[in-house]
């Protein structure tokens, strides 16, 4: 019976993505029989999905806070306090809390004054040595009321699965999956976590953040890269800065910034969550209103108001150091509800997706100038206008600028001539059956409708963008690269091997 129900949805959801649109709209109907949705009065927003092909369900949180909402000074305070989330609670992952926040309180004052010195012109070492000493002093002694682990320890005692957090420029997340009847000990935890947050072994979860910035960034050349060209391509918007923090920002962020950035952004309103499994949706919204019904209703978190000003030329940069090389370019385009948005991802699926895609053909194939290429739209995210970037891993002793030469002349063919009939309905066919494979498990579904319903305001979004894949044409496609394929708005950075560098340079003078 599982498996025939397993089927079943499969077969219900292919015929929501892959019929024409006038039997898609007819079958989402049908969909729309297993979704249950519901905002309590302090405004946090619950999607149920009935689905009974196992006796297990997925909840994932997602909170429409990111990297883009951070204060100057404290770039990397989200992905900090995601962390943080982790550690339990006042009542979990502590043996007294009331003794140990003492300690945390005047660690934190410690940790202030020390940077307080620190951040002088010129401090006084014995000073910072003394009060680093105190602080290290209140650090342990508040480490004696920890219980380590235990708020992951409980859940996968009782069967989780997939227990992960992520935090983007646009969006943080919590998810894990559960058995169905222990539905109730997931509402419990999880709005005790959010509602009784705590910052337990907060410097010394810093240290693990640092580290993630040095494998991801540090010392990751694609890493250098992109951090390089955000803060190159965008001048004002905030996504120039990285997700994972300024190394400065990380050491001077304290616990009492990340209190204010848990407080001004964590309201309910922020939160959108969603339940896919075998669970009875009247259930749900009873425990809904008893776990998190009263959590208190906040002002909305303020709004992104910056704009990326118009590019005002090209902007290039070239980082020299003895590694492989890259190239990378980008155009700033669109957010992901604007109209154009499906016509630059179709764009995009033609240039680079699969080995039949016009770059992969003509750099890796044909001319064998490129180990790697591809593309992408709405980079580095997309709730606010991103970027279109192409890059290219070159083969061993080819020149950047034929790299360059190549995809101009890639790009201009498409504006040029545009594109056949064959390579768009290839790519979105392809983009249909990528949704479906999405859809084809809890996590998937429960994930795809709680983005759908923060970009749009609606979860049938996820379903409904495919009726505006279905309108782009040819003329789309073509019309989209002529708009914002152009020099003015181009980035271009590369990281050239130093040898390379100088030989340029000797050649050059």
């Amino acid at each position: 019976m599982r498996i025939r129900a397993i089927k079943i949805w499969g077969l219900l959801l292919a015929a929501v993505l892959l019929l024409p649109v006038t039997g898609a709209s007819q079958n989402l109907e049908a969909f729309e029989e297993k979704v249950t949705e519901f905002t309590l009065d302090n405004g946090l927003h619950f999607i149920i999905v009935e689905r009974d092909v196992a006796p297990t369900a997925h909840f994932f949180t997602l909170l429409d806070v990111g990297a883009v909402n951070e204060p100057v000074g404290n770039k990397g305070v989200a992905h900090v306090y995601e962390h943080m989330v982790f550690k339990g609670s006042k009542t979990i992952g502590t043996t007294n809390y009331e003794e140990e926040k003492k300690y945390i309180d005047q660690m934190d004052e410690a940790y202030i004054a020390w940077l307080d010195e620190k951040n002088k012109f010129e401090p006084d070492e014995e000073k910072l040595d003394e009060l680093w000493a105190a602080f290290e002093e209140l650090q342990e002694k508040a480490g004696e009321f920890v219980v380590n682990n235990e708020f992951t320890e409980i859940i996968e005692k009782e069967g989780a699965t997939g227990v992960n957090a992520f935090a983007s420029n646009d969006a943080t997340g919590y998810f894990y999956s559960l058995p169905q009847n222990k539905a109730e000990l997931w509402f419990m935890l999880e709005a005790d976590r959010f509602m009784n947050p705590v910052m337990r072994e907060f410097y010394s979860e810093k240290e693990v953040i640092y580290e993630e910035r040095r494998q991801r960034t540090d010392s990751n050349p694609f890493g250098r890269l992109i951090e390089e060209f955000t803060s190159t391509a965008f001048s004002a918007h905030p996504y120039r800065n990285p997700v994972i923090g300024w190394p400065s920002d990380i050491r001077n962020t304290t616990i009492a910034d990340t209190w204010d950035f848990y407080e001004t952004y964590y309201a309910p309103s922020s939160f959108t969550i969603t339940i896919v499994g075998d669970v009875d949706p009247a259930e749900m919204r009873r425990l809904a209103d008893k776990y998190f019904g009263s959590m208190p209703a906040e002002e909305a978190a303020p709004e992104v108001r910056t704009e990326e000003p118009e590019q005002r030329g090209e902007r290039r940069f070239t980082i020299e150091e003895q590694t492989q090389p890259i190239y990378l370019e980008g155009y700033h385009t669109v957010s992901n509800q604007h109209p154009d948005y499906q016509a630059l991802n179709l764009l995009s699926a033609i240039l680079s997706s699969g080995r039949t895609s016009r770059l992969y053909k003509k750099m890796v194939v044909e001319d064998q100038t490129a180990l790697q290429v591809g593309t992408n739209n709405g980079f580095p995210s997309s709730k606010y206008p991103g970027m279109f970037i192409a890059f290219v891993v070159p083969n061993q002793g080819v020149d950047m600028d034929e790299v360059e030469e190549t995809l101009r002349t890639e790009f201009q063919k498409i504006i040029d001539e545009g594109v056949t009939r064959e390579e768009l309905e290839r790519v979105r066919t392809n983009s249909r059956a990528s949704l479906v494979r999405t859809l084809t498990s809890n996590p998937g579904i429960a994930r795809t409708l709680a983005f759908a319903h923060v970009n749009s305001g609606d979860w049938r979004s996820a379903f409904t963008d495919l009726q505006r894949l279905n309108d782009v044409t040819p003329e789309d496609i073509q019309r989209v690269a002529e708009k914002y394929i152009k020099k003015k708005t181009r980035t271009v950075g590369k990281i050239v091997n130093v040898e390379t560098a100088e030989n340029e340079q000797i050649s050059a003078n």
